[in-house]
C-alpha cells in the first residue's frame, strides 16, 4: 500500500479512487480506475443506518474504513439507498472506484477479511465507467416480515420480524397492497420535510403483494424509488386495514392526500430488508 504525501504527488490524487500502485508508476503513466459494484448483506440492528454520521457507527463508515485501510486513503462508498437505523440488507448495492490492479473477486475477499461480522460482501461486479450506484438503478426491492404466532416473540425471530399476535384479514392485506401499483404520489407515506420542496414525491411501484407464511406474512414491494420511511408507513397502514382499524378506502384517500397527517404510524425498522437493487444489464462488463 502506498500513500502519496509529497506535494508533487498529491496533485494526482482522487479521494474517490482507491490507488494501489507505487508512486512513481502513478506519476509516469496514466492512472486507470476500475468501477466496481459491491453487493452487501448487513445486520442493521448494529448500526445507525447506512449513511455516515458524526460519532455514530454506520455501514458506510465501516466499509469506507476498510477501504481506506486497504488503499491508504479515503475511498467513497456510494450506496444505492440510505437505509435507516435498524434496517437490514441482503442486496445493498455500493459503488466504489479502485485502481485497475484490484480485480473484483480479490477486492471482495480483501474487504471481507477486514469487515466486522455484521457486514458481508456477497458479490463484486465490474461495471462500466458510467455506472453510479444510486442514479443508475432502475428499481429497488424491499421485504417486510410480520410474525403472527406466539413464537414471533422469540429472541431468534423478533430481531427481524414485527410480532403481531392478532387476527389479520389476508384478503384486505392483498387488496390494500394492489392499490399502490403503478405511478402515484406518496407524499402521505413519507416523513415531512425530508425531500426537496420541488420533489413530486411520485414513485412507480411494479410489485406490491403480501406472501402468507405458516407463522406470518411477508410484504414484497418494488419501485423505481422510495421516499423516507415509505415502506414502513405503507406496512403500518395496511396492517391497520387488515386489523379492521381503518377502511380499505383510506389507501386511495392517502394517495390523494396533500400531507401525511392521516397515515398510520410507521412499522418498526427492525423487520425491513433491502433485498435487491436492479441495474440495466449493459452496465455490467461481465454477463449476469
Amino acid at each position: 500500500m502506498w500513500k502519496r504525501t509529497s506535494s508533487r504527488v498529491n496533485r494526482f490524487r482522487d479521494d474517490a479512487i482507491c490507488l494501489y500502485e507505487p508512486p512513481l508508476l502513478a506519476i509516469f503513466r496514466p492512472m486507470t480506475a476500475r468501477n466496481v459494484q459491491l453487493v452487501l448483506h448487513y445486520d442493521g440492528s448494529a448500526f445507525s443506518g447506512w449513511q455516515i454520521q458524526p460519532r455514530q457507527r454506520t455501514v458506510q463508515g465501516e466499509v469506507e474504513r476498510v477501504l481506506a485501510d486497504l488503499c491508504g486513503q479515503r475511498v467513497v462508498a456510494q450506496g444505492a439507498g440510505r437505509t435507516d437505523a435498524g434496517v437490514h440488507a441482503r442486496g445493498q448495492a455500493v459503488g466504489v472506484k479502485v485502481a485497475s490492479t484490484w480485480k473484483p473477486a480479490i477486492l471482495r475477499r480483501a474487504i471481507n477479511a477486514k469487515l466486522p461480522q455484521e457486514v458481508w460482501v456477497a458479490a463484486a461486479h465490474e461495471m462500466r465507467p458510467e455506472f453510479h450506484a444510486r442514479f443508475s438503478a432502475t428499481s429497488r426491492r424491499y421485504a417486510y416480515h410480520v410474525g403472527t404466532d406466539e413464537d414471533s416473540f422469540s429472541p431468534f425471530r423478533r430481531k427481524t420480524e414485527w410480532a403481531r399476535c392478532q387476527p389479520l384479514d389476508v384478503d384486505l392485506l392483498q387488496r390494500a397492497a394492489r392499490t399502490i401499483l403503478g405511478e402515484h404520489s406518496f407524499l402521505a407515506f413519507a416523513v415531512r420535510g425530508t425531500a426537496p420542496p420541488t420533489d413530486h414525491h411520485r414513485c412507480n411501484v411494479v410489485r406490491s403483494e403480501w406472501e402468507s407464511r405458516s407463522n406470518g406474512f411477508t410484504y414484497h414491494v418494488e419501485a423505481n424509488r422510495f421516499l423516507h420511511h415509505m415502506v414502513r408507513f405503507l406496512v403500518g397502514t395496511m396492517l391497520e386495514i387488515a386489523a379492521g382499524k381503518r377502511p380499505l378506502s383510506s389507501m386511495d384517500e392517502l394517495l390523494d392526500a396533500p400531507s401525511n397527517v392521516d397515515v398510520a404510524p410507521p412499522a418498526p425498522a427492525h423487520a425491513l430488508f433491502l433485498e435487491a437493487v436492479t441495474y440495466p444489464a449493459d452496465l455490467y462488463l461481465a454477463p449476469q
